[in-house]
């Protein structure tokens, strides 16, 4: 688990400009959508991939337990999974080697034991699957999330998964401008590093949702609101 260390100075700061850390009080379960990014096998098997995050484990539990209190109250489950190819140009030709490239397209591919959720992840048959293919699954021709979110009436997201910085974070950043109410589980989150992850609580907290513990977004969906 990371060490959450958000800088004094900032919190002051967040403070100074809205009066308070925390955003909300309650939440609406039916308009309320939990998104666990990309918690797959590529990610979370130290023995298969070139892009495992490790000590991804230890948030296995807080996720399962946040979707547990989600469909105790009747709020929507999404699990996204994400798969490289070479129609993202962008990242297809600047940020890997061909030989990188091709490793992580396979081993990310739809069908492969890569894509698959990891077998710790509890995943129910009322939740929905989102296959995305960037970082955020709210880009443009990434995935079809916004419009059935939209569809469902679900106005506020919380965000868990991998990576912190980088999936998860343009996940909370992209729902944030798309006037999604959005909180992000600081402990149900991972990254590659403390660092990593507490840089993009500090984004988070700045800027863009309610940055909340595992904790207390269960004591939110218990305080549910109509």
């Amino acid at each position: 688990m990371h060490r959450i260390d958000i800088p004094r100075a900032i919190i002051e700061q967040v403070l100074r400009r809205r009066g308070r850390l925390a955003i909300h009080d309650s939440l609406a379960p039916a308009r309320t959508a939990l998104l666990v990014i990309d918690m797959q096998n590529c990610f979370l098997d130290p023995n298969y991939s070139i892009v495992t995050v490790p000590g991804l484990a230890d948030i296995v539990a807080n996720i399962n337990r946040l979707a547990s209190a989600c469909r105790r109250v009747g709020a929507t489950v999404v699990w996204t999974q994400h798969c490289y190819t070479e129609g993202w140009r962008s990242w297809f030709e600047f940020f890997a080697t061909p030989e990188v490239r091709a490793k992580i397209i396979a081993e990310s591919r739809p069908g492969s034991f890569g894509f698959a959720l990891a077998a710790d992840m509890e995943v129910a048959a009322s939740d929905w699957r989102v296959v995305k293919t960037r970082s955020s699954p709210f880009t443009p021709g990434s995935s079809d999330l916004h419009q059935r979110l939209q569809g469902a009436g679900i106005d506020t997201v919380i965000v868990t998964g991998t990576l912190t910085n980088v999936c998860c974070e343009s996940a909370a950043r992209d729902a944030m401008l798309l006037d999604y109410a959005t909180l992000f589980a600081a402990d149900a989150t991972g990254a590659r590093s403390d660092a990593e992850h507490n840089a993009t609580l500090v984004n988070m907290l700045q800027f863009f949702a309610d940055v909340r513990t595992c904790d207390e977004l269960v004591g939110l969906l218990e305080n549910t609101r109509a």
